[in-house]
């Protein structure tokens, strides 16, 4: 009873400070020392891997925003050297980006043909703008309306990659889809 020998607030003091103490004295709690494994990582814990409940992913892209169409859709296809004709890896990304287009009836898109650093500076140009007609001539025929779409060509003038060599001339060789107005 030292409680009862202190007077009103102070007991209240006191008796706040004898629970605070037992609280930290209860959550007081040393970590075990690992087992040596010899400069491996410790083990994972024991328990089971839960997945997250299923659902609709909440994400933080906006519907109809610039970042939902590379994100969704993906802006830019690759040549093969020399060709302008649509490589079969690019026909998923421009079936996606007319799928996200007829969502999206108010975007207007450019498209910017672009080539490597080999050939003249007219070839490259002429190149550019063939490679930028065949991404909108395969929109079209997706159903995203012409009046939409508007090419240029930057021949090598752009490059994405400042590399020399195979692989920064592949990386260079693209259309790239731009949203110019309408996107959220």
């Amino acid at each position: 009873m030292l409680l009862k020998s202190l007077p009103g607030q102070r007991a209240a003091s006191a008796l706040a400070a004898v629970a605070v103490a037992a609280l930290l004295a209860g959550c007081a709690h040393k970590p075990m020392p690992l087992a040596s494994t010899h400069g491996m990582p410790p083990a994972p814990p024991s328990h089971a891997y839960e997945a997250p409940p299923a659902g609709p992913v909440q994400s933080s892209v906006l519907p109809g925003s610039t970042q939902d169409f590379v994100v969704n859709a993906g802006d830019r296809v690759y040549f093969d050297f020399d060709q302008f004709t649509v490589r079969p890896d690019a026909i998923p990304v421009l079936e996606a980006q007319a799928t996200w287009l007829n969502r999206y009836p108010a975007v207007q898109v450019r498209i910017e043909g672009n080539c490597d650093e080999r050939g003249t500076r007219d070839y490259n140009f002429a190149l550019g703008g063939r490679r930028a007609h065949s991404v909108k001539q395969f929109l079209i025929e997706h159903g995203v309306n012409a009046g939409r779409i508007t090419t240029v060509s930057y021949g090598s003038e752009r490059p994405m990659d400042s590399g020399a060599g195979d692989s920064a001339w592949a990386h260079n060789r693209n259309a790239h889809t731009d949203l110019v107005s309408g996107a959220r």
